[in-house]
């Protein structure tokens, strides 16, 4: 079988993140539109082939006031910076229907190199209207000062507003293109 080219479905993925509060609690968030493509062999699935971007402007932690500080130059910085990029560069498989995918991560203009590990990813599945799908989850954690997210509040009892780990996870649907 030859490589299948599929295009990720906006509608049905998203990309999650958590980080730590004030060293108290966990705060998520999600990026609402996701588009990209995925190019993936069967047979051979090693060579599969991502390109993702997220637009910064969908980002929710369903503060309003957060939202906005998060789009502004302390954080992403939207205006300048309007998209999250992922172009994957290797693919090694990771157990039974699982990989890790080695690819290049820009975010606010700093590009780099993060491991998603890859699982669930179902088999092809027949929508009602007869289009071919394909779905899977990716995550990952990253250093968000390495990408140029560094602002913060130093807390009076110590430690910091906003941690630098952040956890991500992408719930992507796959919408199967004609040959």
């Amino acid at each position: 079988m030859a490589a299948i080219t599929y295009q990720i479905d906006p509608a049905h993925t998203h990309a999650q993140f958590k980080v730590r509060h004030m060293m108290i609690a966990n705060v998520r968030g999600e990026f609402s539109k996701v588009t990209g493509s995925v190019v993936f062999d069967p047979d051979n699935p090693i060579s599969t082939y991502i390109k993702a971007e997220i637009d910064v402007s969908t980002i929710t932690t369903h503060e309003p006031q957060r939202d906005e500080h998060l789009k502004s130059g302390d954080f992403f910085e939207a205006a300048r910076y309007p998209s999250i990029t992922f172009t994957s560069k290797s693919v090694t498989a990771s157990g039974a229907d699982g990989f890790e995918v080695t690819g290049d991560l820009t975010i606010r203009g700093n590009t780099r190199q993060v491991a998603l590990s890859v699982e669930a990813v179902t088999p092809e599945a027949k929508d009602p209207w007869g289009n071919l799908r394909r779905g899977a989850t990716a995550k990952t954690r990253i250093n968000r000062k390495n990408f140029g997210l560094e602002w913060n509040v130093a807390l009076e009892a110590g430690g910091f507003l906003v941690g630098d780990e952040i956890e991500i996870t992408i719930d992507v649907e796959l919408i199967r293109q004609a040959a």
